[in-house]
């Protein structure tokens, strides 16, 4: 029986020694948890002082906390297909620079991608005049009638190829522009982690 304790007690000390282990693990887990939630009430527009929260914590957590803070608002600078995620995107944009302070590349690679941002919307806008005006002429070439009919027939957006040719132009333009994106936001990361300079 007494072996049996024994083994008992090996297996308890085992246990709690692998536990001991795992815990920073959890504790980093839930400290970048904490990040995300803050970023988030930031995002949803709650007046929150991310470097003042930040600062607040202790030393030991502030690193996690703020590479949860970093990933959220970075996860939510997005292409502006829409005024709300322009909207949301530029407020996730200014709390990452609230975040760097003085930290130049980070500025520096923020403006890379605000400057992406804003090309990726007129270069959208150009793609979708250019189309328009291809598919215009190419229903004027085709005879279309003239008057107030001609002009419904003639609108671009009706056409069956206006939708298709839109979606494929779209889908690339948004590849290209993700991929600089998606860069970018890599380096704000990097650049904003513990331990860089």
């Amino acid at each position: 029986m007494a072996e049996i304790k024994s083994t008992m007690d090996m297996v308890m000390e085992r246990a709690a020694r692998m536990a001991a282990a795992a815990a920073p693990a959890t504790d980093d887990e839930t400290l970048v948890k904490k990040g995300m939630r803050l970023a988030a009430d930031y995002l949803n527009g709650k007046e929150i002082d991310l470097t003042r929260e930040l600062a607040a914590l202790p030393p030991a957590e502030q690193g996690e906390v703020g590479k949860g803070i970093a990933q959220t608002l970075v996860r939510n600078v997005v292409l502006p297909r829409s005024k709300e995620l322009q909207v949301s995107g530029e407020l996730a944009l200014h709390g990452v620079l609230t975040l760097a302070g003085k930290k130049s590349e980070v500025i520096t690679v923020c403006r890379e991608l605000d400057q992406i941002l804003k090309q990726y919307g007129q270069h959208k806008e150009q793609m979708t005049q250019q189309l328009e005006d291809a598919i215009k002429a190419q229903l004027e070439q085709q005879g279309a009638p003239r008057g107030q009919a001609g002009k419904a027939a003639m609108n671009p957006a009706m056409h069956p190829q206006y939708r298709e040719e839109l979606s494929r132009m779209l889908t690339g333009l948004n590849g290209q522009y993700n991929d600089a994106m998606d860069q970018r936001k890599s380096m704000i990361l990097q650049l904003l982690s513990p331990g860089s300079h």
